[in-house]
């Protein structure tokens, strides 16, 4: 039995909220998080925070489905970061994060694996990164992914 891959489609209202996003003039970290409305087979707004320490985004994360608490739901971030680089430059680079919590079940991975590059492609992102534990995303972790990036 072979499951096929699912690739969402991305909410046209989504698209253009995150292409606003990337030209933002604020200057403090701000996150917009997405899910899949399986339903629809469409990848939609969940969340909107703005000032959010990547410690603080790291709290706002389902690691579980409120409705099916025995199961772990992923989740897509646009992270927009405030990022000091060792020579004192300031830069704001819009990052990807993909959470996959061990334990999600297969059908909803393949689901979200299968609609991430879609969704990269469709807002034009670069610095893509993917966590399988959310306690993981700590700003020391960005940091050192965004390092790879100078």
């Amino acid at each position: 039995m072979s499951e096929s891959l699912v690739v969402c489609e991305v909410d046209g209202d989504l698209v253009k909220k995150l292409r606003d996003f990337r030209f933002r003039k604020e200057t403090n970290n701000a996150a917009i998080i997405m899910k899949i409305d399986k339903d629809r087979q469409l990848v939609i707004l969940d969340e909107e925070h703005e000032d959010i320490s990547p410690d603080d985004l790291k709290d706002e994360l389902p690691e579980r489905q409120p409705r099916y608490p025995s199961l772990s739901s992923s989740t897509f971030v646009v992270y927009s970061y405030k990022y000091q680089h060792d020579d004192g430059r300031v830069s704001y680079p819009l990052c990807f994060i993909f959470s996959s919590p061990v334990g999600c079940k297969p059908e909803q991975q393949m689901m979200y694996a299968g609609s991430k590059n879609k969704l990269v492609q469709t807002v034009e992102l670069t610095k893509v990164f993917e966590i399988r534990n959310t306690e993981d995303l700590t700003e020391e972790w960005l940091r050192e992914k965004l390092g790879f990036f100078r």
